[in-house]
């Protein structure tokens, strides 16, 4: 008669956690963390309450030199638990569920992803979807204070006044680029800051025009002229008359269309 033999018990055996080495260098790391991650997110929207989206996103911690490596997979997983509710009101919490999960005295987030309006052209009211590209940056640091800024990119037509005074017929314009960073004190809606952008340039860019569209933009930035430190000056104006904003920076650049570079601003708040 044969005997069965019961199977050997399986001891599980513990997995190093080399992270926790002590390093043999006694140099602290400023940053270190996960890089350019491209993540389905949500973010608020203005007009239509949510808006999908996808993110490239970095998420950093310090490391202090007695620590060999940082916990990779922790700021995945920060990331996957949050992805629903990406919004200016989350960016806090993230930052310190980061810092204390990770066990680091500061903590750093960073995403740029493309935002989308419905828009309307001015006299056809032809709609069509605009890209706007914009972005969150945050840090917490060892005593808990937040520092939060908001960046958008918007696309604009300036018209060169030199151009237009120098010409006997027409001037040369061009599309431009505007961008934009502020740190602020209460909640703001992406979709007015991109508005307070294209309101301050030559005319606005759009995504679809009909011919009467194009005589209207095209009429509008004639009697518009522009040039970049006209913009980049406009802006700064608002921005510095709006309390909610207590820093900015703005960037306006053009991409000439009868020479061979771009023209280039750049205004930062004191």
């Amino acid at each position: 008669m044969k005997t069965h033999k019961s199977p050997t018990a399986t001891i599980p055996m513990a997995i190093p956690d080399v992270q926790n080495h002590v390093s043999p260098h006694t140099i602290d790391i400023d940053k270190v963390g996960v890089k350019d991650i491209s993540y389905p997110i949500v973010v608020l929207d203005k007009f239509n309450g949510t808006q999908h989206t996808v993110a490239r996103i970095n998420m950093y911690v310090n490391l202090p030199h007695r620590h060999k490596g940082t916990h990779m997979s922790r700021f995945v997983e920060i990331l996957s638990e949050h992805r629903r509710d990406i919004s200016l009101r989350r960016l806090g919490p993230i930052l310190e569920e980061t810092r204390r999960r990770l066990n680091a005295h500061s903590a750093h987030l960073e995403m740029t992803f493309p935002y989308f309006i419905d828009k309307e052209a001015p006299v056809s009211r032809a709609r069509g979807l605009m890209e706007y590209i914009c972005s969150f940056q945050g840090s917490l640091d060892e005593d808990g204070r937040v520092d939060l800024v908001v960046g958008i990119t918007v696309p604009i037509t300036t018209l060169c006044p030199c151009s237009k005074e120098i010409s006997q017929a027409g001037a040369h314009n061009q599309r431009g680029e505007v961008r934009v960073k502020v740190r602020y004190k209460k909640f703001f809606w992406i979709e007015d800051l991109i508005r307070l952008v294209e309101e301050s340039a030559s005319c606005e860019v759009y995504a679809l025009l009909k011919r009467q569209d194009e005589k209207h933009v095209t009429e509008k930035a004639y009697s518009n002229p522009m040039f970049v430190e006209d913009v980049v000056r406009e802006i700064a104006h608002k921005l510095s008359q709006n309390d909610n904003f207590n820093w900015y920076s703005v960037e306006s650049e053009n991409f000439e269309s009868i020479h061979n570079h771009s023209a280039y601003a750049y205004i930062e708040s004191k």
